[in-house]
């Protein structure tokens, strides 16, 4: 580990001295590109300076009270010794876990898409919740919410609606809201009173570049129609809406969010690419796909990865085992203490699945 710990150290002060050089300051986009791997490092090579010092501590503290000094300054080398060897485990398992392989998706903004499941009505309103839940969520991380198209019903819910989220670390956060959410309440249609049991589907998908994914535009039928639902003087009047078919797999997306049907169908085509790649992905890694689909499932009652219980005021996350009582807050974009469980288990996991700990 120490070893690796040195090589990011020295990329790292490496990229310092690059980025004071003025032919990289001149050259956009090599500065951006340095100082995107130099950012990448920091973390690391903090973690790792603070770990050296520790390691000073242990053996200032070492010598002491290996030494012939006085009892009282041994007390206090003694105390040194024991909290410094602490730190330093903390930080051998901090380090162990920014080695271990993240997922290279963490960086990029996302695509997210969220569904009515079962419930009818009242899943649509669920679906809702869900959309202001997240929304407000992005703008506590100061993210940025674009949405690309809805298919809104009459009371106000929403068959399905597709956003973009933009910012640092989006889905490194967001990636585990894919799946089935499940919400016990009494609906606003229900006159008696009764609980009823709703799901709305919700899946996260990395936005991708060119780089990752090669579009033939001569395999897309483009169709071009007048948007619909609320949107004043200019909705019906234009053909701005766009819908994009790709023939090979079938897969359709439209876009009627914006004004512009350049702007529209420039939407469309990223969540065409991002799609296709999750298509394409899942084929080559059948492991994957059956995951993703066991996580998203059909939308049926009995598949679940959270439940929204209002009488209750809970939330349950079922692939943690975690249960809170503050359902208002969450609902309202607090989600930090999910999300911060799920992804301590996740480091967990990937820990436990073999880390390089050694000293070389």
């Amino acid at each position: 580990m120490i070893s690796k710990l040195l090589e990011c150290e020295n990329k790292y002060e490496e990229l310092e001295h690059k980025l004071a050089d003025p032919d990289v300051i001149s050259d956009n986009e090599t500065y951006r590109k340095t100082l995107r791997e130099h950012a990448a490092l920091a973390e690391v090579v903090e973690a790792f300076r603070e770990y050296k010092a520790c390691e000073a501590e242990i053996t200032e503290a070492r010598d002491i009270l290996d030494g012939d000094f006085d009892p009282e300054l041994k007390e206090l080398a003694s105390q040194q010794y024991r909290d410094a060897l602490g730190k330093k485990e903390d930080l051998t398992l901090r380090l162990q876990l920014l080695l271990s392989p993240g997922d290279p998706n963490d960086s990029r903004d996302v695509i997210v898409e969220i569904r009515a499941g079962a419930g009818g009505e009242e899943a649509a309103l669920f679906a809702a919740v869900l959309f202001r839940m997240y929304s407000k969520y992005a703008e506590s991380m100061g993210w940025q919410i674009s949405v690309m198209d809805e298919n809104e019903t009459g009371l106000g819910g929403f068959r399905e609606i597709v956003f973009t989220v933009e910012g640092r670390g989006a889905f490194s956060k967001l990636k585990y809201e894919s799946g089935v959410h499940r919400v016990q309440r009494i609906p606003q249609t229900e006159s008696g009173g009764r609980i009823h049991t709703s799901t709305a589907t919700v899946a996260v998908l990395p936005e991708v570049s060119d780089v990752d994914i090669r579009l033939d535009m001569n395999e897309v039928d483009v169709d071009t129609y007048r948007s619909g639902g609320a949107g004043g003087q200019h909705i019906n009047k234009t053909e701005s809406a766009i819908r994009l078919t790709h023939r090979p797999t079938g897969i359709v997306v439209t876009c009627q969010d914006q004004r512009s049907q350049l702007k529209n169908k420039e939407k469309a085509i990223k969540v065409l690419k991002s799609r296709l790649l999750d298509l394409y992905s899942s084929q080559q890694q059948e492991v994957q796909a059956e995951e993703r689909r066991s996580q998203v499932g059909t939308g049926d009652r009995s598949e679940r990865i959270r439940t929204y219980n209002y009488p209750q005021n809970r939330i349950t996350d079922h692939r943690i085992d975690l249960t809170l009582y503050d359902l208002e807050s969450f609902i309202n974009g607090k989600l930090d203490d999910v999300i911060t469980a799920l992804t301590a288990a996740d480091n967990a996991r990937r820990l436990a699945s073999g880390t390089d700990t050694g000293g070389s």
